[in-house]
C-alpha cells in the first residue's frame, strides 16, 4: 500500500449528529492517498418501507443522516473522474474507503455490494478465486474499499461472489484473543500477548489487512499510555513486521492528543492527552512501517507525514 509509505487514515470522517460535517472537506484537502473511514447504517423509511445506505456512527437512524452515495461517492466524484481520465496508475488506489458497519444485517450489506456496483469502475478489484489462499491481483483503480474482519461480511462480500468475478471491497484478519470475561485480562492478553499469537492465518483473496486497536500496543490504550519507551517501539515493530509477513497491511486507531478546547466531537477513549503526546506515536508508527495510521487530527498527521518524507 502506497509503496510502503504509511498513509493517515482519518477516523470517522462523516458529520456526527448534524456537526462537523466538514470532515471529508478536510481530509480531501490533504495529499493523497489516503484513507477515509465511514460507519454504515441502515435506514428504513416507515412510511414506504424503503431502505438506504447511510453514513452514522450508531446502527439507530433517524432519517436525517446523509447516504453514502451522496457523502463519499458524489463529492470525491470530481476527484475520480479527474484520475480516470489522467490514468496514473502507479499512484492509485489515491483512496481507500474504509467501511466500519454498524451492525451486520443483511439488507445492509447487500445494499452496499450493489451500490459498490454502480460505482465499480472506480473500485480497485480482483478475482475471487475458487482458492481463497490464492490471491489475486489487484486492478488498481482510484478506490479501494476494505472493510473488518465480519464473517456475515465476508458471506456477501466473498462467498456468494462466484467464482472468476470481481471483489470490490476486501476484509480484515481476524485476531486471535483468548476468550475471557475479565477486562483487565483481555486488556493485559492485548498487550502482551506475542505477535505470532494474535496473528496466526495468512491473508487471502478476501481478507488482506490487519486492524489493530492501541490497546495493542500499550496496556490500557491512550488514554492509560504513560511515557513512550523503547519497550513499546519494540512491540510496535513486532506487529507490523507479524502482519507484513503474513501478508497483510496493518492499521491502528486511533491515535488523537487534544484539550478540552480542541475538541471537535472526537472520543475521550482515543486521547494521549495532548498534541505532543499523540505526536511521539505517529511518528513511531511512521517509523515501524505501519500502513494506516488512524486519527481524527487530519492537518496534524499530514503535515508529520508531509516532514518525514521531505527530510528523507
Amino acid at each position: 500500500m502506497n509503496r510502503g509509505r504509511p498513509t493517515l487514515d482519518a477516523h470517522n470522517c462523516y458529520p456526527d449528529d448534524g456537526q462537523w460535517a466538514d470532515r471529508i472537506d478536510r481530509a480531501l484537502k490533504q495529499p493523497f492517498p489516503l484513507s477515509i473511514e465511514q460507519d454504515l447504517a441502515w435506514y428504513r423509511d416507515p412510511i414506504n418501507g424503503a431502505g438506504r445506505v447511510v453514513v452514522s456512527h450508531s446502527a439507530e437512524t433517524r432519517g436525517s443522516e446523509p447516504t453514502l452515495r451522496d457523502y463519499f461517492f458524489e463529492r470525491v466524484r470530481p476527484i475520480i473522474l479527474k484520475a480516470l481520465d489522467e490514468n496514473d496508475k502507479a499512484h492509485w488506489p489515491l483512496i481507500v474507503l474504509h467501511f466500519d458497519f454498524k451492525d451486520n444485517q443483511p439488507a445492509l450489506l447487500h445494499a452496499v455490494w450493489d451500490l459498490l456496483g454502480e460505482y465499480e469502475p472506480w473500485l480497485t478489484t480482483a478475482v475471487r478465486t475458487a482458492d481463497a489462499q490464492n490471491i489475486a491481483a489487484f486492478e488498481a483503480k482510484p478506490i479501494l474499499a476494505v472493510t473488518e474482519d465480519s464473517d456475515a461480511q465476508q458471506q456477501v462480500f466473498f462467498d456468494e461472489v462466484p467464482v472468476g468475478s470481481k471483489l470490490r471491497v476486501f476484509g480484515s484478519a481476524h485476531t486471535n484473543f483468548p476468550r475471557t470475561e475479565n477486562a483487565q485480562q483481555r486488556e493485559h492478553l492485548a498487550a502482551t500477548l506475542s505477535a505470532d499469537r494474535l496473528l496466526t492465518k495468512r491473508a487471502t483473496d478476501y481478507r488482506r489487512w490487519w486492524n489493530n486497536s492501541w490497546h495493542e500496543v500499550e496496556e490500557g490504550g491512550q488514554t492509560r499510555a504513560g511515557e513512550w519507551t523503547p519497550a513499546k517501539m519494540a512491540r510496535l515493530r513486532a506487529l507490523v513486521e507479524r502482519a507484513h509477513q503474513m501478508g497483510y497491511w496493518i492499521r491502528f486507531y486511533t491515535l488523537d492528543g487534544f484539550d478540552r478546547d480542541s475538541n471537535q466531537g472526537w472520543s475521550s477513549g482515543y486521547n494521549f492527552g495532548s498534541l505532543p503526546a499523540a505526536r511521539v506515536r505517529w511518528q513511531a508508527a511512521i517509523d515501524a512501517g505501519v500502513d494506516m495510521i488512524a486519527t481524527d487530527q487530519y492537518e496534524d498527521l499530514a503535515a508529520l507525514l508531509r516532514q518525514h518524507f521531505e527530510l528523507r
